[in-house]
């Protein structure tokens, strides 16, 4: 089944097919009419192995006679590396062709050496018809109902009993839907079927049945390349056409774990909720109840009123992490909002990267305003220097980190290096809107009113009494961190099999569930350690609430290395440099998403519990 998001995109498709109306971004249907031609595009040659992808003419195909033509980007598909170019190769809707020969190459030395490569590093080749990617069809075995399993792209060729065959001829399967409802035929299905054969005289196809390979090491001069084309009729609509791509393995496993997952973090923030609740009780009506002679033998977190509320040390750098996680946060449930309704489709390659982008940008207003709220809220008087840190520290950290592995990437000339124009252009969006952005939320963050508190601050620190073993701030930040970690691992094993392995991630409903899951997660954990940290008499409570559930973030990366090892076959200094960069990244935006969750939720919290007891 389809997710929330595409069921969302195919009712509208439906819709507005009905009432011509105006159509989605990226759900659009194209019509074609019977000998019209269908442009077949190529795109970047991909490889799970090296996750360094090569432009489509980086090896000798066969290229459009009038030259290769780039197509129009967005800022995410540059940044994610496709290059979408045109092809020589001729469609038409309904013109089945057989053994068309598209060109003859010669094959040089270096040429060879090359193939071989490719095929070692079991590189992909990227192909779009009507905005569709091509597939190939592989049969489950074992299966009862002969189901079968796509995958996107297929190899550049294959490595079987010492031979290197390059897959010189294709049978291209299209499919397409007719309805009464509209004129012309729509496309539903782009399946290739790959095959190395050695052409005979004047080019011809030998017999499918039973054929020679094409081997690049047996001394062959030239490479002739042939295609077919065969067109079927289907009954799936337009509107389904995605489905046969988004069908994942283990799709039982997936719930399954996602559901467990869920009711593990739901009975543990219940049974957190319900016992903080019945001892706060029964302590605020203690405390209350009390004489004050009679308060004044107790212990716990009344004693530290006058303390509670101190500036923790490095304040700025707190407050600069708590709005930047706020800021990726927003980001994050907007982008989802608009996956959930459908604006997102797969079709609209780069949108969803360029939407987070853009996002990320003008949500520099709500980070500049967090941030001075609560520099102000501590008594900093350095409001400038500290937007400044603000606006540079953490944009800065990403776009370093970016740029130098971009570096990396573009000395092995791979396609994945993003241009300079491109890296211009994303400059220009941090400085020239982000940003002002950023300053424009802190001048109004710091013309605010400070946030009232509801008890005052004593000028003489209290001296904090020496804490047991268990409440150390490394070992209860790292305790505190499993949870939140638990509610996320299985989605994220999913997410980084999409990323990782190539393969389109669409169970947007279920990543904002789990995502809603994890902020109550991480507030309720920050919360319970917060509160047994003043009731050991220990006031120092702000950071160890922050960190408390942004080190879920260390098992998001120990994770990644588990993955790494387990999952990936990757071998080369500059891909293993790639995947740990990346990763690295995630792992800096989880922490400062979980951070802020759980340092504003504890803060919440304390001037909650504080402003509900008498203090003389």
């Amino acid at each position: 089944p389809a997710s929330a998001a595409y069921l969302a995109a195919a009712v509208a498709t439906t819709l507005v097919g009905k009432a011509q109306g105006v159509y989605l971004p990226g759900v659009a249907p194209s019509q074609y009419a019977e000998g019209e031609a269908v442009e077949l595009k190529v795109n970047k040659l991909t490889s799970v192995k090296t996750q360094l992808p090569f432009a489509y003419y980086y090896l000798p195909y066969c290229k459009p006679n009038g030259g290769v033509e780039d197509s129009a980007e967005n800022l995410g598909e540059l940044l994610e590396g496709d290059m979408i170019e045109n092809s020589p190769y001729e469609v038409k809707m309904l013109r089945n062709v057989s053994c068309k020969t598209l060109c003859t190459q010669p094959l040089t030395a270096d040429d060879k050496k090359l193939f071989q490569s490719m095929i070692d590093d079991e590189y992909l080749v990227n192909w779009l018809v009507d905005n569709l990617p091509a597939a190939t069809r592989y049969m489950k075995k074992g299966a009862k109902t002969g189901g079968a399993t796509y995958m996107k792209g297929f190899p550049v060729g294959l490595h079987k009993q010492g031979q290197y065959q390059v897959h010189n001829h294709v049978s291209l399967d299209l499919k397409f839907h007719e309805s009464k409802e509209y004129n012309g035929y729509r496309i539903v299905g782009f399946e290739v079927e790959p095959y190395s054969m050695l052409h005979g005289p004047d080019n011809s196809c030998p017999d499918i049945a039973n054929y020679p390979s094409f081997d690049i090491l047996a001394g062959h001069e030239t490479i002739t390349y042939t295609y077919d084309v065969r067109w079927t009729e289907s009954p799936i609509e337009w509107a389904s056409r995605w489905d046969s791509y988004l069908k994942l393995s283990g799709g039982q496993v997936h719930w399954f774990s996602i559901l467990n997952s869920l009711m593990i973090a739901l009975f543990l923030s219940g049974m957190v909720a319900m016992i903080l609740l019945r001892t706060l009780h029964r302590d605020i009506a203690q405390y209350n109840d009390l004489a004050a002679e009679e308060a004044a033998e107790e212990t716990g977190w009344k004693l530290v009123h006058g303390d509670v509320f101190r500036k923790p040390r490095h304040s700025k750098f707190l407050a600069v992490s708590i709005g930047t996680g706020v800021q990726i946060m927003l980001m994050a449930f907007v982008t989802l909002l608009f996956t959930l309704f459908g604006l997102l489709s797969p079709a609209s390659r780069g949108a969803l990267l360029q939407c987070c982008l853009m996002l990320y940008t003008f949500m520099g207003i709500a980070a500049g305003y967090t941030t001075s709220r609560l520099y102000k809220m501590f008594g900093g008087l350095d409001w400038k220097q500290t937007t400044l840190i603000c606006a540079f520290l953490y944009p800065g950290l990403f776009f370093g980190i970016f740029f130098v592995l971009n570096l990396f990437i573009w000395g092995q000339r791979s396609s994945g290096a993003v241009p300079f124009p491109t890296l211009f252009a994303v400059l220009c969006l941090w400085f020239g809107i982000s940003v002002p952005l950023v300053f424009l939320g802190a001048y109004f963050g710091f013309r605010k009113p400070t946030i009232e508190l509801p008890v005052r601050t004593n000028q003489i620190p209290r001296q904090i009494p020496a804490q047991p073993w268990f409440m150390s701030p490394a070992l209860t930040c790292m305790v505190g961190g499993l949870l939140p970690f638990g509610t996320v691992f299985t989605e994220l094993f999913f997410i980084m099999s999409s990323i990782w392995h190539h393969q389109f991630y669409y169970l947007f409903g279920f990543l904002g569930l789990v995502l809603v899951i994890l902020l109550i997660t991480c507030a309720e954990i920050s919360i319970s350690l917060t509160y047994f940290q003043l009731t050991s008499e220990d006031y120092r409570w702000w950071w160890r609430a922050y960190l408390s559930s942004a080190s879920s973030a260390v098992y998001v990366f120990l994770y990644s290395i588990m993955y790494f090892s387990t999952r990936l076959q990757i071998e080369k200094f500059v891909s293993t440099m790639l995947y740990f960069g990346y990763m690295f990244l995630i792992s800096v935006i989880f922490f400062l998403i979980t951070g802020a969750i759980g340092s504003l939720a504890s803060f919440l919290f304390v001037r909650a519990i504080y402003g509900s007891i008498k203090i003389d």
